[in-house]
């Protein structure tokens, strides 16, 4: 079983039991996300699809915050050439680990 679902503005593939990243979410370690917080779009139950309209009615995704991270260093490197222009900048985005307890339909 798995589904498709809305967390942060972003959509995962979810199962039982994976770990996903997402942009920073509010709440302490060991808490359970919040449900309003995540949009179920499509349930898959073995081979029988649900499609919401928007979400899907009934479906619960019970999930819980494993850490607060920091994701890699991306390197911003600027140049116009024969200006003598060059700025070099990192950005490393904050990210929440959240573990997939269950899924529901």
């Amino acid at each position: 079983m798995y589904a498709i679902v809305e967390i942060a503005g972003q959509q995962f593939k979810i199962q039982k039991g994976r770990h996903i990243y997402t942009h920073r979410l509010e709440g302490d370690v060991d808490a359970a996300l919040a449900s309003d917080k995540v949009k179920i779009l499509l349930v898959d139950n073995e081979g029988s699809i649900t499609v919401g309209a928007p979400t899907v009615a009934g479906a619960t995704v019970s999930a819980k915050i494993v850490e607060h991270l920091k994701g890699e260093k991306v390197i911003i490197f600027k140049k116009k050439r024969r200006k003598g222009y060059k700025k070099k900048n990192g950005h490393r985005q904050y990210l929440t680990k959240v573990m997939i307890e269950d899924i529901t339909l």
